[in-house]
């Protein structure tokens, strides 16, 4: 199966960058009969079980699987509902938008807790904190910062070593990054200082969760601030050169959701694919996918994780949005 996905991936490469999506790749038999279309802003490497475990026991159905920004996402799906089967987003508040604008097939009949599903049409399946990622070089002898208020006096105290080297996402590309920022704000003014210290060190802005990781482990950042940390975490590999830090002022939990799309061409095999993602957290330790599972018996807890709910959509309000991406930049671009 990882050598199938290579070769799709190799043909794919010279297509993808001129398409609307970053990769592709197709698990299960090429010349299968149902051919299940997801969208999802998650990378391949970490979603790669998942799909292998639901083509695995079902004989000719494969998994076409293109991932895309969340922004991207949001927008492909709003323009072609009918090309894709499944939704799977990191950016709660467009999921639940797409749902609210009638973009969702409603699901009846599974058995999930109304905590982590709105209507029966988007269905939380990850739990994942935004981190702040440190380079381990750089903060060896201060040590890292473990609150926003101390990360900010260490930008404060040595601004020359830090100019050029800390890295965010840019929220006006990223609706990941938009969700977090919002969602940090809503919680604390301690986010818009902290966006001043950055901008005023020449903050680099980033699309992606996955560049961020890297340069900070290569040296080209020292900090990146609301990095998805389940990516971060996955990444064992540079454990040596990163610190992954949840930050104990307050923290901001994201639940990575999936829908149905309500004109997507295979139903019933759609609905087949949700109820097989929702039962992942039950799997044994080897076979469990990269991505942190929700646990559905224990409630999310409200004063971290952004909660399923109307209030989601209080930044997506149009006026509201070129406000805060205003202020944001006012902030982030000096």
């Amino acid at each position: 199966m990882r050598y199938l996905i290579s070769l799709v991936l190799s043909f794919w490469a010279a297509l993808a960058s001129a398409q609307n999506w970053e990769a592709r790749a197709l698990f299960g038999d090429p010349d299968a009969a149902q051919v299940l279309k997801v969208i999802s802003s998650t990378d391949i490497d970490l979603f790669s079980s998942v799909a292998e475990s639901f083509v695995a026991g079902r004989e000719g159905v494969s998994v076409d699987y293109y991932v895309a920004g969340t922004a991207d996402l949001d927008r492909i799906l709003r323009q072609s509902p009918e090309k894709f089967d499944v939704a799977i987003s990191s950016a709660m508040d467009l999921q639940f938008k797409l749902a609210n604008d009638g973009f969702a097939r409603v699901l009846e009949g599974i058995d999930y807790p109304a905590w982590a599903e709105w209507r029966r049409s988007v269905f939380a399946f990850t739990s994942e904190p935004a981190a702040i990622v440190v380079n381990r070089a750089a903060f060896a002898e201060s040590g890292a910062p473990q609150t926003r208020q101390a990360l900010i006096r260490a930008l404060r105290e040595t601004p020359e070593r830090f100019r050029g080297k800390v890295g965010t996402y840019d929220v006006r590309q990223s609706g990941l990054g938009y969700l977090f920022a919002t969602q940090d704000a809503r919680t604390s003014e301690t986010f818009w200082r902290l966006a001043e210290v950055m901008g005023n060190l020449d903050a680099r802005l980033y699309c992606c969760s996955g560049d961020m990781i890297e340069d900070v482990a290569a040296g080209r950042l020292l900090v990146a601030y609301n990095v998805l940390g389940s990516y971060a975490q996955a990444r064992e590999d540079l454990s040596d050169q990163i610190e992954i830090i949840l930050p104990i002022d307050f923290q901001t939990v994201m639940m990575r959701t999936a829908l149905v799309s309500a004109r997507g061409p295979n139903p019933i095999v759609a609905r087949d694919f949700m109820e097989h993602l929702l039962t992942l957290r039950d799997t044994t330790p080897t076979s469990a996918p990269a991505l942190p599972m929700l646990d559905l018996d224990k409630p999310a807890s409200e004063q971290s994780t952004i909660q399923l709910e109307p209030a989601l959509l209080t930044y997506l309000d149009r006026l509201k949005a070129q406000r805060f991406l205003q202020e944001w930049a006012d902030a982030i671009i000096q």
